[in-house]
């Protein structure tokens, strides 16, 4: 995920990208097995995203390998595309999933969904809507019928972003869906005339391309929104129970680590997000929630049906894990 840019590297995106989905849809089996010392492995597959420090922290200071854990991580660029190798169980957990699709996957029964932890919850700037800096658009207001880019439709970024549109009473765009890693150049071709980014990608298209920031997606209704968690499925957790405590109690352990040292993470992206120390330094982070709370997913749930996302309420608390 280079996030210098370059014509070659985004066909080795492209390229990486289609071999990690070929390799979630090739893999014989899940994280059932145990490795030479006894730990049990899972499969986590995980986005490029300041979403999944905790998971990486967890990981690098042997947070797993304490609760008897081998945990191995397979990079997607949407989470959606790891749902199908979840069902089949040829991955255990997914990281940094957005939660908009998941809750709409458990509605229609697609999914027997738990939440093993949270991720991340909505601060300012960790999410901007970016314009050309020679761009007409000046104001929120400006983006009503206007093409923005959003890394999958219908989900967390228009979630939020229609909600503080219809806030200040401004018009809605129309959404355009572009991986994170195209959305620079898209705007830079012209192809969409705003983009929705999220950190790292976020502080790169904007020293990039010299991008200017139209809006702090983070900001109003959005902000303390929960984002995205670690979700698995019931027959999982009912098979594995041991594992999925002992999951949950590094990753809150790790978010913890995360929210009271945000250098600690800074120091983790450049490890998986392909950013530079210096460009880290720059990252506005998320929140990391050490403690899973259904009170914020309610909020979510209640934002989701008022714009038709879901038909009906979901209680979130049975879906989270103990």
């Amino acid at each position: 995920m280079p996030l210098r840019r370059s014509r070659s590297g985004t066909k080795r995106l492209a390229a990486l990208a289609a071999a990690v989905a070929l390799v979630l849809v090739g893999c014989d089996s899940g994280g059932t097995s145990h490795s030479g010392d006894g730990r049990q492995q899972l499969t986590v597959a995980a986005l490029p995203l300041t979403d999944s420090a905790a998971l990486y922290l967890a990981r690098d200071r042997g947070l797993f390998a304490k609760e008897g854990l081998d945990v191995r991580i397979q990079p997607v660029q949407q989470s959606i595309q790891a749902l199908p190798a979840l069902l089949k169980g040829q991955v255990d957990v997914i990281a940094s999933a957005n939660y908009v699709t998941y809750f709409q996957a458990y509605e229609k029964g697609t999914l027997d969904l738990r939440i093993l932890a949270e991720g991340v919850r909505i601060a300012p700037h960790m999410m901007d809507v970016l314009v050309p800096k020679d761009s007409a658009l000046r104001k929120p207001a400006d983006l009503a019928g206007r093409k923005v880019a959003v890394a999958v439709l219908n989900n967390i970024q228009s979630l939020t972003l229609n909600a503080i549109l219809d806030a200040q009473g401004a018009g809605r765009p129309v959404y355009r869906q572009i991986l994170f890693p195209q959305m620079g150049p898209a705007l830079q071709r012209g192809q969409v005339d705003a983009a929705h980014v999220v950190e790292p990608f976020d502080t790169a298209v904007q020293g990039e391309l010299g991008a200017r920031v139209l809006l702090d997606a983070g900001a109003g209704p959005a902000r303390g929104l929960p984002a995205s968690g670690y979700v698995t499925t019931a027959d999982f957790v009912k098979k594995n129970p041991k594992a999925a405590a002992g999951f949950r109690r590094a990753v809150e352990a790790a978010s913890k680590l995360a929210a009271e040292d945000p250098g600690a993470v800074r120091t983790e992206l450049p490890k998986y997000a392909r950013v530079t120390a210096d460009q880290a330094k720059s990252i506005h982070l998320p929140a990391y929630p050490a403690t899973a709370d259904p009170a914020p997913l309610r909020r979510l749930i209640r934002l989701m049906c008022a714009q038709g996302l879901l038909k009906k309420d979901v209680d979130p608390a049975p879906l989270l894990v103990k």
